[in-house]
């Protein structure tokens, strides 16, 4: 099955997902995230064990598809509901893959590509790589994420990245806990491997039961505070801060903010 967005390959019992966008930094887009929920479900029903996701070109995913960020401010709240709930069944459903997730992370990975790299079990990083959620800087709120972020680094390191809307690189990244490993970049797809051949040596259902058992442990509580989040990212984008915002990114030029 052909993507738009990405390709599934298979080696043995590894399954790879590369998303191939090069020229727009493998921007996310809606076409994306419904390949890659069916990805997903291709990779979960595919005799494969270990599941590996990667970009081509520079960068790994480098936030927002122009086109789509330029008619988001629009769009309906009926349809900014239904856009908030698709990337939280994303997130969700790469969180809580039942097998074991290696992100090899080429270049930036950046707002919802920073999601995707970072929610993976493992995360593997060139040095050049940049991680980070800027959303803040251009009136949106990085909601969606906020939830799987404060339990993977901490509510602390959570609100500096979030608040701050900072870039950091690989090295920061792994300080605070978001990479797992710093990787050159011609061994960053050798390393990719020979950490899924690790966990291929594992007894599979030991490793499936841990996955299913370490997101059981936080099941309820993470799709009560999806709903939240769902909301607050639909919400958002109909305020005079999300439009400014939006339209001074594309511009080029510093954002005139209205106190409300």
């Amino acid at each position: 099955m052909g993507y738009p967005t990405l390709t599934i390959q298979y080696d043995g019992e590894i399954a790879l997902i590369a998303l191939t966008v090069p020229e727009k930094r493998n921007a996310v887009s809606s076409q994306m995230i419904a390949d890659l929920l069916s990805a997903l479900e291709q990779a979960q029903e595919h005799p494969a064990r270990v599941l590996i996701i990667t970009g081509a070109g520079k960068a790994f995913c480098a936030g927002m598809d122009l086109g789509e960020l330029h008619a988001l401010g629009k769009q309906t709240m009926t349809r900014n509901f239904e856009d908030s709930r698709r990337l939280a069944k994303l997130f969700y459903r790469l969180y809580g893959f039942p097998k074991p997730v290696i992100a090899a992370v080429n270049g930036a990975a950046i707002a919802g590509g920073c999601g995707l790299a970072t929610l993976a079990d493992f995360t593997l990083a060139v040095p050049e790589a940049k991680f980070g959620y800027p959303e803040i800087n251009i009136g949106f709120i990085p909601a969606i994420v906020s939830v799987f972020l404060r339990r993977q680094i901490g509510d602390k390191k959570t609100r500096e990245l979030l608040l701050s809307g900072k870039i950091v690189d690989a090295a920061e990244a792994m300080r605070i806990g978001l990479v797992t490993e710093i990787v050159p970049s011609e061994k960053l797809m050798p390393r990719a491997r020979e950490l899924a051949a690790s966990l291929l040596a594992a007894g599979p259902a030991a490793l499936a039961r841990t996955k299913k058992l370490l997101l059981d442990y936080e099941r309820v509580a993470i799709r009560a505070d999806l709903e939240a989040a769902i909301e607050a990212n639909a919400e958002i984008r109909s305020t005079a801060d999300f439009r400014e915002g939006i339209s001074a990114f594309l511009e080029k030029r510093a954002p005139k903010w209205i106190r409300e």
